[in-house]
């Protein structure tokens, strides 16, 4: 049976899932996810090459990295995530510019373990201090390995497109005018930006659309106003969208955050 828990403290997202049938479809995260395989094996797509992460695999995914997942067999799959906003991180390890992973799957005992405390805190709802210092001892053990490596300079073309993405999630893509403010044709944009994000402009706007209703419903608890504000036509659209992402309807993932 398919299973997602969400909760959040610290400024930090848990989700503890068990997967069987669910099948994510490929979304990014503008988070920083870091996860625990406890049973199963989770198999997904990041950069073009297939990963699997057995039991006690550590999974790492950089902000907007492009995946999809689910379970490797009828066996079925558990495990806990921790999505963690960028600045969060950016503030705990004093650095200015996004860090990124270099390897998306590792087996070490002692960050796994780090990881595990961190999310049974959150999804047990423990103070929010004690949360706080749980992630400040995970980051130190994430960083302080050769885990990470400096971010390439994102394409320039790409970060306008991005910018211009964000500004208009309450309308349809505007493909036409991001196009001429890059003077590109549509399909070398298309194949610009596929080739760069690992997805295609269109999927990128809907994740950015569906991000972006799952802050304000976090924000507000009020899920219709996330609705309208985000430009989906009603809940069952926002519901549709959100189940693919995140497992569960925006209704039941706002009922995980009371």
């Amino acid at each position: 049976m398919d299973k997602f828990i969400y909760k959040k403290s610290a400024g930090i997202t848990a989700l503890s899932a068990s997967l069987s049938e669910f099948k994510y479809k490929k979304h990014s995260h503008m988070e920083y996810a870091i996860g625990v395989t406890l049973r199963g094996i989770q198999e997904y797509t990041l950069d073009g090459s297939l990963q699997l992460s057995y039991q006690n695999g550590v999974m790492l995914f950089n902000p907007e990295q492009a995946h999809d997942g689910m379970a490797h067999n009828k066996v079925g799959l558990d495990y806990v995530m921790l999505y963690i906003e960028p600045q969060l991180l950016l503030e705990i390890i004093e650095h200015k510019d996004i860090v990124r992973f270099s390897t998306p799957i590792v087996y070490d005992y002692g960050l796994e373990q780090k990881i595990l405390s961190l999310s049974k805190a959150i999804l047990s709802e423990k103070d929010e201090a004690l949360c706080s210092e749980l992630l400040l001892s995970l980051t130190d053990s994430l960083f302080q390995t050769n885990l990470s490596t400096d971010n390439k300079k994102e394409n320039v073309l790409i970060r306008i497109a991005k910018d211009m993405i964000h500004t208009n999630l309450e309308h349809v893509l505007k493909l036409d005018e991001i196009c001429k403010e890059l003077n590109l044709s549509k399909f070398q944009f298309i194949r610009l930006f596929n080739a760069h994000t690992g997805i295609s402009p269109y999927q990128y706007f809907l994740n950015c659309k569906i991000e972006r209703a799952k802050q304000l419903i976090e924000k507000n608890r009020d899920i219709y106003s996330a609705v309208a504000e985000c430009g989906f036509v009603d809940l069952t659209h926002l519901n549709k969208h959100f189940k693919s992402v995140y497992g569960t309807t925006a209704f039941e993932y706002m009922s995980h955050l009371n």
